[in-house]
Parts: structure tokens; C-alpha cells; sequence
């Protein structure tokens, strides 16, 4: 392999390196992390229900699907008394805490009493908090016994609360607010039930009878207590796990093409070498054993160097996930060997794969027709390659056409594999795009200019299985970078326009603390009037879509519905009611689904089976389903609060806002703007991933067409012996970069734009489709300076090197 190539080859499976690495950083993360056990750090166990749903898939069971719960699921208080008869157990205590709002507008935690026996809290002066309307601070909090603070706790409006005691120690003493265990239980919305049962006990303590007292529950020991401490650490390293295995796979398959493309030019540059080892004897085998060879000598140092590298990228991929809210503060880093090895791994057997793969054609000619088969380039596609091609094709239309049929969950799942099945199928039929390129583009080329436009056309045509190799990893970067970035900001404008156009009311009030007071929905009303106002309570549910469990944005609603329009197209929102009906979104579900009946896993778990009462079309601005509000609260981790109400009309609303501490009014627009930052924010991880991707692509391509470009130094000295002028072979190549440019711009822009038609036609509507011109032309600008750079140096490189020319 010339140094050149080499030079080449290894900086592109260095990229491919460090991006798959990157992901697995992240991958063993979610892998190893764990919630941090503060609180619990002195539990011999905990017990806790289960934070994640799993359902076996229809049809096969072997295979279960696995969602996680947000909501905290709490566990029956009364379970506490058969752990308490395990032997060991020393003491069982129930673990309670809920928010609370200070007169000022703070927010701290409040907690049942029983829970000083984690923290090493101690009463100082007073004593522990009894009556229903008593509690204990920190000592170092400026209160004193007997002083009375106006709290907002459970929902209620802000009431007097008379200080019985100050405590010291504890880690969280400072800024935790202690009620007595019974008003906490009660104010917590879930009278006779916990968060947890945390078990302190000796070392004798079975936790195979701890189990065995908690059927049905979780028994958590070690590094587990912290993840039911954190509940939100596990459900974030699920979803995680799932991310980084849906990107991961992404990035393995563009590496995979844009390595295969990358050694199919280099071994083509070595043909005539290749060919006589074979016309002197040397078996097929041989000669692909001394490509595979020196692919590996380029593969594992280049590998390895990716590898390293690969943890400080993946470290910094965390810290912007983490720093963007995406990931809880508790998940995290977790550095080791395993992204290194598992990259270095990928990264060489993909090598090995494809070179062994770009030799096949070259080992296996005939001896008495190597040297002589050598000499030209191949002009017809191998059958295999045709037919998979067009395979590929196939499953790409038929992936749109299935997307446009059912819509929703499954076309947003069907956008990865869509693409990815364009480009094989591009990359496979590229002989013949590159001619249909060529044909276009040629006459227009010889008319404009008639030397080297001659050149460009004829030297293109000869080699267009070479230019194949070129257009591909061209048409893959614009096509799956413009296509994911676009779905992402067609995905957050169809939220902004869904939300502005739904949202009918005049004002909305929200909270800067944990949510609006359940009470305040009942003031706003005496002062609005009862059909003004409407309650929100957004929580997510779980439910079975396409047989795949889904989790699903949902909201509760109480009250006048008319402040909200979230496009009913079947069924009637007026059906809403009771304990035992849902309204569903064209996402996930069809107006044939109205009267009949699903299956939903709620916030906690709970499992209920509502009748659909009617489908709308707006799920980006309003979530996917909508539930009666009590029904949401019932199975919440916060019962007492809504997200916000709506309310309608001009009543002055200021005397409620001043009883409520940090809650405010605003507008229907700028709550859509809001809603709008939050989409953005939850989608930076995916733009982040597809930038990467889409830099290891564009780097894929100035390596191809570098390395491309060296391997016809033959050719080039060729026309300079015949004849033709150093300014002529430039323009030759520049011409012939358009060639390969422009029909890779237009194959990845039509890949793209079926891509972005199939997603706004199945999930968000095609008014909602948001392609920005600037950031088009930039990605075009980048795409084709980028490409003539890395043609025109070596060429330039080439063509200085030697005054008089000869074919080396």
C-alpha cells in the first residue's frame, strides 16, 4: 500500500475509531453507573417497587421489551411490619418526602420524621414535630421554637406551620423540612404508602428473607440502593443504552461504507501490481492475503490511536449531555478498556471485511488474463451487486411507502433504516448514477468547455465504477446529515406550531417551583369562573405501539376544555371523563380506534385498559395521549401540583398570584416558545450525534477523493505525454470533481428530501417541515470546497513533481 493511501486509509478508521468508541463510553456509562446511595448509605437493603415496565412482544416469547417508569411507583407502608420480622433487622424505616415552597418562593424537601434515622439528624432544642401543622428545621435557619412559617406543601394553599424543634447534623439536615410521619404520608398525596422501606440491619440480615417478606417487590443491595434513591439515574441509563446502541449502529454501518469505498480505491490502485502476482502464479488466496496483510498493518495502530482517543470524546459527548439537562446529575462517567478494545475491534475487522471484499474481483481473474483485464477499468456491475442494489432500493420505498401507510411511532422509527437503505442501495447502483451524471452533466460540460470539458467527460465515463467509489460517501454525508438535522428541526417547529395553533386561552399560569398548587386551581375558578379554567397535569405513560412499548407523552386534564384544541379527527374530547377513558394522537393511534379499548402502563405502573373516545392530530404540541387529570394524579410522584392551568378571559388574576408564591402568569405564545426550547434541548443529543457522524462523512470524503486522485498519477502523466497542457489536465479534473460533486449532492439531496417528504407527511404534516436555505447552502459550500480541496492538491502535487512526465 503506497504512502499515501496508507496515510489515508489509517485517518479514516482513526475517525471511525474514536466515533464508535465515543458511543461506547457512553454505552458503559449506562452500563456501570449508578445512583449515588447518600441517604441510603447506611441500608442494608432497600425495598422499592419496580421502576420499569416489561411486556412480552406478540407472537414471540422469546424477546421482552423493557421501558423505564418516571414516576416514582411507592410501596404499601404496611409491608414494613414482615420486613421488620426478618432476622438481623434492626429497624424499617418508611421513607417519605415531598416538595415544599417557602413564603419567599424557595423550594426545599420536606420529610417524614422516621427518616432522621438515615441522616444522623439529632434534636437540638424543642422536640420532634406531632400535630398535624408542626415541623422541625435546621438550627441554622434563623428560626427559632415556636416561631410560625407559612409553607406551601401537598398542594394546599400556604398554611401556618409552628416550629417544634431545630435539629443539627445529617448531610441534607440544612435544607430538608421534617414533618411528623403520618402528616407527611398524608400530605404526600399516598396515605399508607412510602417511596421506600429502607432496612438497617446487621450482617446476618438474609436478603433471600427479605425477598421472600416483599413479594412482587424490588429488594435493592450495593450500588442498586442508589439507583432507588435516584430513580431517575435508572430510567436515564435505560434510555441511554437505547440510544447508544440505535446511533452506535448508525455509525458502524457508515463506517462500514465509507471504509469500503475508501479500500475499493485503494486496492483498485494497486490492479497492475496485483495482476502480476497473479499472471506468475500466485493463487487467489495469496493475493488477498497480502491486501488483508498490509490493510492490517495500516488497520490496528491507526485502530488503536481511535480508540484512545475515543474516551476523550466520549467525555466530552457526557459533559454536553449533561450540561443540557439530557442526563441526570447522578449518571456518571464511567472510563475503562472495554470502548477501546470494542472500538479497535469494529474498526479492524471492518478493515478486514472490506478489503478482503475490494479484492475479490482482482484475485480472482484469470492468470493468462491478469495483466491484460488490469489495464482498463471494469464497465459492468457484477449481478450480485445489481440485484442487492435494487434490493435496497426496494426496502427503502417500501420503508416510505410503510411510513406514509400507518404513520406516527412507526414512521419516526422507519427514518434511520429509510435512509440507510437509499444510500446502500446508492452506493451499490453507483456505476450507473455516476453515468447518468455523466450523461446529464457532459454535453453541458463540452459546450461550455470544449478541451477539458472533453477530458472530464471521457476520462469519467471510462472510470465510472471508480467514481462510484467517490459519489457515494459524497451523497452519504448530504443526504444523512441534512435528512436527521432537518427531522429534528422540522420535529421541534411542528411542536411550536401545533402548541401556538392549539392553545385558545388568554393567559397561563405556571410555577418556578415544582408545579402549581392543586388549590390554586380552585381559586382561579371563584375568580374566572368554572368555565374558564383548565388544569394540566403532564406525566408519561407506557404503551404498546407497533409491538414495541412506548413511552408516551401524556397530559391529564381537568376542567372547561375549550382553552386547548389539540385537532380532534375522530370521537369527541366531551367523552373525557372518569376513571376509564383516553384520548389518543394520530401518532399512535387511527380513528378506527375510537370505542375500542388499550392497554396503558401508567406513571407508577399501573396498569389500566381505557376506551379511546377520540383521535386528534396535534401529538407534537399536546402529547400522545390524554387522560382525565384525576386519573394522572392518582399515579404520580407529585399528586399535589399541576404543570399549569389555562384560563380564558380578562379577570384580574393578581390577588391569587400573590397567595401562591412563585407562580406567575404568561402568555399562550410565550408558553409555546417555551415548549419549543424544551423540544430543542431534548433533541441536542441526536444533533449531536449527528454531527459527528456527519464530520466522520465529510472527512470519509476528502480522504476518498485524495486517495482517488493520488492513484492516477499513470493517467495523468499519460495526457501529459500526449500532449495535453498542465492547465488543461487541471481543468480536466476540476470539471471531472463537478462531475462526481454535483451527481453526489443530487443523489443525497433526493435521499434527503424522501426522507424528510416520509416524515412530514406520516408524523408532523408537511406545513410543519422546517428546511433552512442558509444552512443548506452551507452544508453544500462545506461539501464542495472540501471535495475540489481534496482533489486539487494532490492533482497540483502530482503534476509539479516531474517536468517531462513518464507513466510510472
Amino acid at each position: 500500500m503506497r504512502r499515501g493511501i496508507a496515510a489515508g486509509v489509517a485517518a479514516a478508521l482513526l475517525c471511525a475509531a474514536a466515533l464508535t468508541g465515543a458511543f461506547g463510553v457512553l454505552l458503559e456509562s449506562a452500563l456501570r453507573a449508578h445512583g449515588s446511595a447518600d441517604r441510603y448509605e447506611r441500608a442494608v437493603a432497600v425495598v422499592a417497587a419496580s421502576q420499569r415496565v416489561e411486556a412480552v412482544r406478540r407472537g414471540n416469547s422469546d424477546q421482552t421489551d423493557a421501558r423505564p417508569l418516571l414516576e416514582r411507583a411507592r410501596v404499601p407502608a404496611s409491608v414494613a411490619d414482615r420486613v421488620r420480622a426478618v432476622p438481623g433487622v434492626t429497624e424499617v424505616v418508611a421513607d417519605v418526602s415531598l416538595p415544599v415552597v417557602t413564603a419567599d418562593g424557595a423550594v426545599t424537601t420536606g420529610r417524614g420524621w422516621d427518616a432522621t434515622a438515615l441522616t444522623a439528624v439529632t434534636v437540638r432544642a424543642g422536640r420532634a414535630p406531632r400535630a398535624e401543622h408542626e415541623v422541625a428545621v435546621d438550627s441554622g435557619s434563623g428560626s427559632a421554637v415556636g416561631d410560625t412559617l407559612r409553607l406551601q406543601v401537598g398542594g394546599r394553599a400556604p398554611e401556618p406551620y409552628r416550629v417544634s424543634g431545630l435539629v443539627t447534623g445529617g448531610s441534607a439536615a440544612g435544607h430538608d423540612v421534617w414533618f411528623g410521619q403520618r402528616t407527611a404520608q398524608a400530605l404526600n398525596g399516598r396515605p399508607g404508602h412510602a417511596d421506600a422501606l429502607v432496612v438497617l440491619g446487621t450482617k446476618e440480615t438474609s436478603v433471600q428473607a427479605l425477598r421472600a417478606a416483599a413479594p412482587g417487590l424490588v429488594v435493592a443491595t450495593g450500588a442498586d440502593r442508589g439507583d432507588v434513591e435516584n430513580p431517575e439515574v435508572a430510567a436515564a441509563r435505560l434510555d441511554l443504552i437505547g440510544v447508544c446502541a440505535a446511533i452506535g449502529g448508525v455509525a458502524l454501518l457508515v463506517v462500514l461504507l465509507i471504509v469500503t469505498g475508501l479500500l475499493d480505491v485503494s486496492v483498485r490502485d494497486r490492479t497492475r501490481e496485483l495482476a502480476v502476482l497473479r499472471a506468475i502464479g500466485a493463487t487467489p488466496r495469496q493475493v488477498r492475503r497480502v491486501i488483508v496483510r498490509e490493510t492490517l498493518k495500516v488497520a490496528v495502530p491507526a485502530s488503536f490511536l481511535g480508540g484512545l482517543l475515543s474516551l476523550g470524546l466520549g467525555t466530552l459527548l457526557h459533559r454536553f449531555m449533561a450540561e443540557q439537562g439530557v442526563l441526570p446529575p447522578g449518571l456518571g462517567l464511567a472510563l475503562g478498556p472495554l470502548p477501546v478494545v470494542g472500538a479497535l475491534a469494529l474498526a479492524v475487522l471492518t478493515a478486514l471485511g472490506s478489503a478482503w471484499l475490494a479484492a475479490r474481483r482482482v484475485s480472482g481473474i484469470q492468470p493468462a488474463k491478469a495483466v491484460s483485464e488490469s489495464a482498463v477499468e471494469p464497465t459492468r456491475l457484477p449481478r450480485w451487486r445489481m440485484v442487492t442494489g435494487l434490493v435496497f432500493l426496494a426496502v427503502g420505498l417500501g420503508s416510505a411507502a410503510t411510513a406514509f401507510a400507518l404513520g406516527g411511532q412507526v414512521a419516526g422509527a422507519a427514518m434511520g433504516g429509510l435512509v440507510l437503505s437509499l444510500i446502500w442501495a446508492a452506493a451499490l447502483l453507483g456505476p450507473w448514477i455516476a453515468r447518468a451524471g455523466i450523461a446529464v452533466l457532459g454535453p453541458v460540460m463540452r459546450l461550455l468547455f470544449p478541451v477539458p470539458g472533453r477530458l472530464a467527460t471521457d476520462t469519467a465515463t471510462a472510470a465510472a465504477v471508480r467514481l462510484a467509489s467517490v459519489v457515494t460517501p459524497i451523497a452519504l454525508a448530504l443526504s444523512f446529515g441534512a435528512s436527521q438535522l432537518f427531522v429534528q428541526t422540522t420535529a421541534v417547529n411542528a411542536t411550536r406550531t401545533q402548541a401556538a395553533a392549539g392553545l385558545r386561552a388568554d393567559h397561563v399560569l405556571v410555577s418556578d417551583g415544582p408545579g402549581v398548587p392543586r388549590d390554586m386551581y380552585q381559586a382561579v375558578r371563584e375568580t374566572a369562573g368554572p368555565g374558564a379554567v383548565t388544569a394540566v397535569k403532564r406525566t408519561t405513560v407506557v404503551m404498546q405501539v407497533a409491538d414495541q412499548l412506548q413511552s408516551l407523552p401524556t397530559q391529564g386534564l381537568k376542567g372547561t376544555l375549550s382553552n386547548l384544541d389539540p385537532g380532534v379527527k375522530a370521537g369527541s374530547l366531551k367523552g373525557l371523563r372518569g376513571t376509564n377513558t383516553v384520548a389518543l394522537s394520530s401518532n399512535v393511534g387511527s380513528t378506527d380506534d375510537v370505542g375500542s379499548t388499550v392497554s396503558l402502563w401508567l406513571g407508577d405502573g399501573t396498569v389500566i385498559r381505557p376506551t379511546v373516545v377520540a383521535v386528534y392530530g396535534r401529538g407534537q404540541g399536546f402529547g400522545d395521549v390524554l387522560l382525565p387529570h384525576d386519573v394522572v394524579a392518582a399515579h404520580v410522584t407529585d399528586a399535589g401540583h399541576d404543570d399549569y392551568l389555562l384560563v380564558k378571559g380578562e379577570a384580574d388574576l393578581r390577588p391569587v398570584l400573590d397567595r401562591f408564591p412563585g407562580t406567575h402568569a404568561t402568555s399562550a405564545g410565550q408558553y409555546s416558545a417555551a415548549l419549543t426550547e424544551t423540544a430543542r434541548r431534548q433533541g441536542l443529543p441526536g444533533l449531536f450525534a449527528v454531527a459527528a457522524i456527519s464530520l466522520f462523512t465529510l472527512i470519509g470524503v476528502v480522504t476518498t477523493l485524495a486517495v482517488a486522485t493520488a492513484s492516477r498519477r499513470r493517467e495523468l502523466a499519460l495526457l501529459r505525454l500526449i500532449g495535453a497542457t498542465r492547465g488543461q489536465v487541471l481543468a480536466m479534473l476540476r470539471l471531472e470533481t463537478c462531475f462526481v460533486l454535483g451527481t453526489g449532492a443530487v443523489v443525497g439531496s433526493l435521499v434527503a428530501a424522501v426522507t424528510l417528504l416520509t416524515f412530514g407527511g406520516a408524523v408532523t404534516g408537511l406545513s410543519a417541515l422546517s428546511v433552512s436555505p442558509s444552512v443548506c447552502a452551507a452544508v453544500l459550500g462545506t461539501v464542495f470546497l472540501s471535495g475540489m480541496a481534496a482533489v486539487m492538491l494532490p492533482a497540483r502535487r502530482l503534476l509539479r513533481r516531474r517536468r517531462s512526465p513518464r507513466i510510472a
